[in-house]
């Protein structure tokens, strides 16, 4: 698991994150986190394949259609669905991190992108960390 200065780095120096599983439901973590992001700065991308727009913002069936560049792969999907979604941003090449919401781990997965050259976050929240390693 990186330390707290590896993800000050990620949380300063990566602007444009590409969330898969991004809800549409105001009411989940998986809306309100992105949104809470969006409102510090940073560049959303929706990736969820049925919807077209989230927050305002044009949303992806996936990684590879999403027309410009990202940073972070955001994942708010199981545990056991992570895997796909990785080898889809190893793939695509433009990731340089994954990062896997609160509660999602999937070992296999994360070694996989870290063989890959990716930085790799398990079971942390992108919202708390913020606020935990920049709003002090």
């Amino acid at each position: 698991m990186p330390d707290d200065s590896v993800l000050r780095d990620i949380l300063t120096k990566y602007r444009r994150i590409a969330v898969v599983g991004m809800s549409k439901n105001p009411e989940k973590e998986a809306h309100t986190v992105p949104k809470y992001l969006l409102q510090h700065g940073y560049d959303i991308i929706p990736v969820n394949p049925t919807a077209t727009e989230i927050l305002g913002l044009a949303a992806y069936a996936n990684l590879k259609s999403i027309p410009r560049d990202y940073d972070v792969v955001d994942l708010f999907r199981p545990s056991s669905d992570v895997p796909p979604f990785v080898d889809e941003a190893i793939e695509d090449g433009r990731a340089k991190v994954i990062w896997m919401q609160l509660g999602i781990q999937n070992d296999e997965a994360a070694r996989k992108a870290e063989a890959a050259g990716l930085t790799v976050v398990q079971s942390r929240c992108l919202r708390t960390e913020h606020i935990r390693l920049l709003r002090r």
